[in-house]
Order: C-alpha cells, then structure tokens, then sequence
C-alpha cells in the first residue's frame, strides 16, 4: 500500500487510464471480430464497409498508445487482403 500523497494519485491514475485503454481495446477487437465474422460468411460488400469502420477505430488506438503503429497497419493490410480474396 502507497504511503506517499504522489504514489496514491498515481494508483489512482493508473486505474483510470487502465479502464480507459482496456475499454477502448475491448472496441478495437469488436471492430476486428465483426470484420473477420463478415469474411467468413462471404458477405464482401459488407466486410468492406466494416474495414472501413475498424481502421480508424485502430489508428484511435495507435494515438493512444494501446496499440503499435505497424500491428495496426499489418492488420488492416490482412484483413484487406482477405476481402480481396472474397
């Protein structure tokens, strides 16, 4: 347990941007899922449009710090590539 007045603002902190990042990677995996659940039913028209909404739902994250600049980048490329394959 923290003792000093600046460790306990920094517990409280850490908890707060804990929640933060945790929920808004809990969004960026929705996003994903969702476009990945749209290429496996066939539905190219739709996963296009979910791709589109995942992207800058992943670079929100890479400004964030939640993700890293080249996995968002290497997911996008994947995903897009799997559409083309449609």
């Amino acid at each position: 347990m923290a003792h000093h007045k600046s460790a306990k603002k920094r517990i409280r902190q850490t908890e707060r941007r804990t929640e933060v990042n945790r929920a808004r990677t809990s969004r960026l995996r929705s996003s994903v899922k969702k476009v990945e659940a749209l290429i496996a039913g066939g539905d190219k028209a739709a996963a296009v449009e979910a791709l589109r909404a995942a992207e800058p739902e992943m670079m929100k994250g890479v400004q964030a710090g939640v993700l890293h600049k080249n996995t968002a980048s290497r997911k996008v490329s994947r995903l897009a590539a799997r559409i083309k394959t449609l």
